[in-house]
């Protein structure tokens, strides 16, 4: 399954998750989502959301001097970000429990008759 569309859907949650448990730039967010397992997550992707989420009053920002380059933007999660946080996992789990309940649950034997061929 291409989880791309799926990523697009629950990346907000994501980056708050990731910023809550330790400020971070942007490329450092990248890396630890992707050590949490989502190794498809694009850097544009990460960097949009991290602007939408600082326009929207979710994160702040402060800049630390880096030692071989230029300053790093960090980002900081604000009260609003982990309000938005408590709210999206939330509505995360209740969905998740929902979905995972319709795809796991098991046919009943007319069910499994008829998606085998017979009536």
């Amino acid at each position: 399954m291409d989880t791309t569309q799926l990523l697009k859907g629950v990346l907000d949650v994501a980056v708050l998750a990731v910023v809550r448990e330790e400020d971070g730039y942007g490329y450092d967010i990248v890396r630890r989502l992707r050590a949490a397992g989502l190794a498809e997550i694009g850097d544009a992707s990460v960097y949009g959301t991290l602007r939408r989420l600082y326009a929207a009053g979710a994160l702040s920002t402060y800049v630390v001097p880096s030692e071989g380059g230029p300053n790093r933007k960090y980002y900081a999660i604000k009260a609003e970000g982990i309000a938005m946080l408590d709210e999206q996992r939330e509505t995360w789990n209740g969905f998740a429990a929902v979905f995972s309940a319709l795809i796991n649950q098991q046919p009943s034997s007319a069910a499994a008759a008829s998606s085998n061929g017979s009536h």
